[in-house]
């Protein structure tokens, strides 16, 4: 009885963390802070990004603000599976870009014992939840929505609203496509 309940005491225990918002609201500086933390304190850490996102880096994850850290891009979640053995914290950018196997990847990573921090937008240009971010955000232990600031009236923006007339889900693209804008902001837009 006492080796098995030092046992447990002992298990590495995992969790998943979610950093959400709009664009330019600073999901990925936060991440990149969280895993160069992890990083400093000698823990091994891999960070994933999807292949499709190369608007900075084919291979780097780039804030805004120019904040960067090496990744492995990755064509589905199922390969942050395969490639995360022996570490001690996952770093996953842009997650929204992911498959929805990804809220199952996560949850056993978490399960084996890893900590895994993931940063998506939480919503789409038209406002609907994007891809696996809702149910991440539903089963992780620790969420954190981070806000930009409106470009119209300056209140927190929690909107991605595109400039430009694309219909697809999915368009790269920075300042040049999207702005930040406030729930009245936005609103008044999409009625326009």
């Amino acid at each position: 009885m006492f080796l098995e309940n030092t046992i447990n005491h002992t298990k590495k225990r995992g969790w998943i963390e979610v950093i959400c918002g709009s664009m330019f609201s600073g999901k990925t500086e936060e991440l990149i802070r969280r895993l160069k933390r992890a990083n400093f304190a000698r823990q091994k850490v891999e960070i994933f990004k999807p292949t499709l996102d190369t608007r900075y880096d084919a291979v780097k994850v780039i804030s805004h603000d120019s904040s960067e850290i090496h990744s492995t891009p990755v064509p589905s979640s199922s390969n942050i599976l395969l490639l995360s053995s022996g570490m001690d914290v996952v770093g996953i950018d842009e997650a929204q870009f992911f498959d929805l196997e990804l809220v199952n990847v996560c949850n056993q990573l978490a399960n084996d014992g890893i900590r895994v921090i993931v940063a998506g937008l939480d919503m789409d240009y038209l406002g609907k939840p994007f891809g696996p971010i809702p149910a991440l955000l539903a089963t992780a232990e620790y969420v954190t929505k981070v806000h930009a600031i409106c470009i119209k009236c300056g209140n927190l923006a929690n909107h991605s609203h595109r400039i430009v007339e694309q219909k697809e889900l999915v368009v790269l693209g920075e300042t040049n496509h999207y702005e930040a804008l406030c729930r009245d902001c936005f609103q008044a837009e999409i009625e326009k």
